[in-house]
């Protein structure tokens, strides 16, 4: 059983992106893992175009494309609903 919740934000650097670095870092709870991925790198591509990855920031949490993220754009209420900021029970 998972102890803490894995966010994943796929970046290509960019201010709009590091934006989003920076809201899913200040919202993040003390027990959820941040991991920011370069979407330059060929091994995160591939993995950012299997979770459903269409655009960047992304933000996937616990393994899942967060909803905000599936249709273009980031809403903090969306990913808050997802888990983001919320420990595991």
């Amino acid at each position: 059983m998972a102890t803490q919740r894995q966010i994943e934000v796929f970046s290509a650097g960019c201010p709009a992106c590091e934006e989003v670095v920076a809201l899913i870092q200040n919202a993040a709870c003390p027990s959820c893992e941040v991991h920011v991925l370069d979407m330059r790198q060929t091994a995160v591509a591939q993995r950012a175009r299997a979770l459903g990855v269409r655009s960047v920031p992304a933000v996937v949490i616990d393994g899942k494309l967060a909803d905000c993220c599936a249709n273009r754009g980031i809403d903090e209420g969306i990913l808050r609903a997802a888990g983001l900021g919320r420990p595991l029970p």
